[in-house]
């Protein structure tokens, strides 16, 4: 279980890449459609969102969950989650996604978005319990629109 949230700060680049090596290439090919996630990527993550952490009792990172702006659409977000492997079914996902969207909607948001795989039945599980969704398919992947309300 979650020990705790904060928010994330460059500070936390080592924790967060740590937390990535902990992940399965498989965990990460659903969140990053790759299985590898370079600093870079971890910097470029913490400049453009609003990234946190989810922390058990020994203050290790069990997930990580981004909000962001969207280009062209001011009141949607983007919402990036990953949950550590041997922290999953824990229903911190879901903590993390609800916590990541009430940040949303008070910063004005009506809308989160997730470009998601298909197959990515956790998820679109998690999204489903945020609030009503409309999902476009895109082949493998589905873009799913959660509606925030108050």
């Amino acid at each position: 279980m979650l020990a705790g949230i904060r928010r994330a700060a460059g500070s936390d680049i080592a924790r967060i890449d740590a937390f990535h090596r902990r992940c399965s290439p498989a965990g990460l090919h659903l969140r990053w459609g790759r299985t590898r996630v370079a600093i870079r990527d971890v910097e470029r993550l913490l400049a453009v969102g609003t990234t946190w952490l989810g922390l058990d009792a020994a203050g290790q990172v069990t997930a990580v969950a981004t909000t962001g702006g969207i280009s062209g659409e001011p009141q949607v977000m983007d919402l990036g989650l990953q949950v550590a492997d041997a922290h999953q079914q824990r229903g911190i996902g879901t903590l993390m996604a609800r916590h990541a969207a009430a940040h949303a909607r008070r910063s004005g948001a009506h809308t989160l978005s997730v470009y998601t795989a298909a197959s990515n039945t956790p998820m679109l599980r998690i999204l489903r319990r945020l609030g009503p969704a409309t999902k476009t398919p895109h082949g493998s992947h589905v873009d799913v629109r959660v509606q925030l309300t108050s």
